[in-house]
């Protein structure tokens, strides 16, 4: 009988256990993860996450060397710019390789001068720690496909072989964890190198065989070599979940690594699993699902050399929207972008530092805390603008604007070279009207069927010297406003000039946004307060829940054990802050924090 049990064991064995990269499972033991939405979401997510709220990125590579894009553009997509022939990226490319070579030829190039001869991986871990993270994520692969780490599946085209001859995904992975923090990989599912299915050239639905025979595989053997504690998967948006075996692959790593372990929401359309990442947003409101908005300290990811300064978060910038994202429920994994020396520039290290500093004051208003919403100010800017011919994708119009839910106004009267007949032409992402006096001429909603009008006819008599009206309600994530036309005999589109009605060149225009003054956080027994304006003699909140007798009052980083503070009946809040000394009051900076108990 004792023969018969241990046959069936092994028969079991072999018909669970993942062989030579083979992918399925044909039996899911009991208390595992099935490969199925319901049962990944039935798991749940592990609470180090939720309560970690702060993370480091990193994206260090091959891209790092050139460190180049447009003043605003992604530097970790260099190879992508010379796949479009960008002429920015194809003039730096001839720094560093032969132009007459194949195209791979030249990006192999840069393997000669991406040395990393400064980098230290416990320096990098330690910096992290002072910073406050809880976490890293390091971009193992990007979409050029190469390694960070020996991969079998990559036998050449890896940092081991080439570059810095290290594995930095082995030597990073052991300083991090020495420092108690929990490591995530980051993996690009598809590349633009790989001669299986080159990403953005071959056909999407050809993507089959570099999913079995490549992709999986090589996942596979990432997961389970090192066990990170977080995935962050990414290049899923052309394809679906089914052609990516999304399911099987995430069951498998939670069934590979335990309890611990977590997935982001990028693993192809139909995704219905993972933590929700929002990329360079105003931050979503989302308390159901963990959540953590993914950005740079600048434009950029990967090094830009070309960026400008004013690109760059201030300190009390980068804090108070961390707070911000804190309170509606999420987080931050907050991107480093290392140069090609491995140092990580002075700049980016100054801003981890004052926010380290910051959370050492403040961090039980953060870690562990969950949401409690915000307070917003009504806030207007006017401007003026020669065209109306816009595309934020990370930024806003101006830097003291929220980057998404905002409104624009703008009036003018057109500017024709010719009479004629026009046709005019709206590209928007969210809601866009177009009015000619109190005439409509297009009304576009994005995903509203019933305004879909993209485009109008008109001649210039009809509306000769009659002042338009363009109206743009912008929701989230990007922001794109143009408007466009060209007369009968023309083909080409181009954006429509303007002048006010005083004969001043340009488009004048309003933008209105709420901006936050405050936010509310909470753990189990505290209520946190968190001020964007440097409070003075006392802070009041016009509408606060009602507060029982003998709770107290305190501010962070101050020595006051208690403060004085009244409500009223309406709910007006009223915290007294004379007691703290102007010198403790003084030395605080960037977000302002009082903690109430009852």
């Amino acid at each position: 009988m004792k023969r018969i049990s241990v046959f069936i064991l092994v028969i079991y064995l072999i018909t669970t256990l993942e062989v030579q990269g083979q992918r399925t499972p044909i039996g899911t033991p009991e208390g595992l993860t099935e490969a199925s939405w319901e049962s990944l979401n039935e798991r749940g997510y592990p609470q180090w996450f939720c309560d970690a709220k702060l993370g480091i990125f990193i994206h260090w590579g091959l891209y790092s060397v050139p460190a180049y894009a447009s003043k605003e553009g992604y530097g970790e997509w260099f190879y992508r710019g010379l796949m479009v022939g960008d002429s920015g990226r194809c003039h730096i490319m001839r720094q560093y390789a032969d132009p007459t070579l194949p195209l791979f030829q030249q990006y192999q190039q840069l393997t000669h001068h991406w040395n990393a001869e400064l980098w230290s991986p416990n320096e990098w871990a330690d910096l992290f720690t002072k910073a406050g993270a809880r976490y890293v994520v390091l971009v193992t692969k990007h979409h050029d496909g190469y390694c960070l780490w020996d991969s079998p599946q990559q036998p050449q085209w890896n940092s081991t072989m080439s570059g810095p001859h290290r594995n930095i995904v082995e030597e990073l992975t052991e300083a991090v964890r020495k420092k108690g923090l929990r490591m995530g990989m980051y993996y690009s599912l598809p590349e633009w190198t790989n001669e299986r299915h080159i990403w953005m050239e071959d056909s999407d639905d050809s993507i089959g065989n570099y999913v079995e025979n490549y992709m999986i595989p090589q996942f596979k053997d990432l997961v389970t070599r090192y066990r990170p504690d977080l995935i962050f998967s990414d290049g899923d948006w052309n394809n679906s979940a089914e052609q990516l075996h999304s399911t099987e692959l995430i069951s498998w790593y939670y069934n590979t690594v335990g309890p611990d372990a977590i997935v982001n929401n990028r693993w192809g359309r139909g995704t219905q699993h993972g933590f929700i990442t929002p990329e360079y947003s105003a931050g979503i409101r989302n308390f159901e699902v963990p959540w953590a908005e993914c950005r740079g300290l600048g434009r950029s990811f990967g090094l830009n050399r070309n960026e400008d300064l004013a690109n760059y978060l201030t300190s009390t910038e980068l804090i108070q929207h961390f707070a911000f994202l804190v309170s509606g429920g999420g987080g931050m994994t907050l991107n480093v972008g290392p140069a090609a020396d491995g140092t990580i520039p002075m700049i980016q290290q100054e801003r981890l530092l004052d926010l380290g500093r910051w959370l050492r004051v403040n961090g039980e208003a953060i870690y562990g805390c969950q949401g409690a919403g915000d307070e917003p100010m009504q806030q207007t800017l006017q401007q003026r603008t020669l065209t109306i011919d816009y595309n934020w994708v990370r930024n806003a119009p101006e830097r003291s604007m929220t980057t998404d839910h905002f409104s624009a106004h703008w009036q003018g009267i057109p500017i024709a070279d010719e009479p004629g007949t026009y046709t005019i032409e709206v590209e928007a992402d969210d809601e866009i009207i177009v009015m000619a006096g109190r005439d409509t001429l297009i009304h576009f909603i994005k995903d509203d069927p019933t305004h879909q009008q993209r485009t109008a006819t008109m001649t210039m008599d009809q509306y000769y010297s009659t002042p338009w009206h363009i109206y743009y309600n912008e929701q989230e994530l990007e922001a794109v406003a143009r408007l466009l036309w060209h007369r009968s005999d023309e083909r080409k589109f181009y954006p429509i000039a303007a002048r006010s009605m005083d004969g001043t060149p340009g488009w004048q225009v309003e933008y209105r946004w709420m901006q936050t003054v405050r936010c509310f956080t909470k753990q189990a027994d505290a209520e946190y307060i968190i001020e964007f304006r440097r409070p003075r003699n006392q802070v009041v909140l016009d509408h606060y829940s009602k507060l029982p007798k003998g709770s107290t009052i305190t501010m962070l980083g101050t020595s006051s054990s208690s403060l004085r503070w009244k409500q009223k009946s309406n709910g007006q809040l009223i915290i007294d802050l004379r007691s703290i000394p102007d010198t403790e009051l003084n030395a605080l900076e960037h977000a302002f924090v009082f903690c109430i108990k009852k």
